[in-house]
Order: C-alpha cells, then structure tokens, then sequence
C-alpha cells in the first residue's frame, strides 16, 4: 500500500509539473503572464489513453493575466502527462485558445 501511495504521489507530482510548464508556454506564446506561478488541482479521474490503458485524466486550473490588472482563469488537462487540452479565454479575441 505504501508503494501506490509513494507511486501517486510522484506521479502526481509530475503531472503538476508538466501542467505548470503548458501554462508557462502558452502564456508565453500569447503575451500573457501566468499569475502566482502555480496550477491547482481541479479533477481527477481514470480514462483510456490512445492504446487502451488505463490512465488517470487530471484537469488543472491556473490563473493568468492580459493587462496586469485583472485575474482570468485558465485550464489546462492531462492524460497521464501529456497535455490533452488548454484552454485561456481571450477576451481580446473573442474567443477561447484551445491547444490539443
């Protein structure tokens, strides 16, 4: 039981860490800036990845800002640790930036 807890922990550990840089390059790719550095937690869950395994889908949301003056939020998904979808709201463009 201590080695799947041990386990968890790490690879959560990971999946955070990878969700934090795909909200570092986005941002960085828009113009923005990513706000208090950090990704929360926001659902987990068990999903299929492309070969049919078993694989646990983690969607994370960060805060970032346009103008420096206001707080927008932000999404970022992964599957195991690969990033499966982020999305920013774009006010300016009227639309929502979605990275597959």
């Amino acid at each position: 039981m201590l080695a799947v807890v041990t386990w968890f922990w790490f690879d959560s550990l990971r999946a955070r860490e990878a969700a934090l840089a795909a909200g570092r390059e986005a941002c960085e790719a828009e113009g923005l800036q990513l706000l208090d550095d950090t990704v929360a937690a926001a659902r987990m869950r068990l999903a299929r990845d492309h070969h049919g395994r078993l694989a646990i889908r983690r969607t994370y949301r960060f805060e970032y800002t346009d103008t420096g003056n206001n707080r927008r939020e932000a999404h970022v998904t992964l599957l195991g640790r690969e990033v499966e979808v982020l999305s920013l709201a774009l006010p300016q463009a009227g639309n929502v930036y979605t990275l597959h």
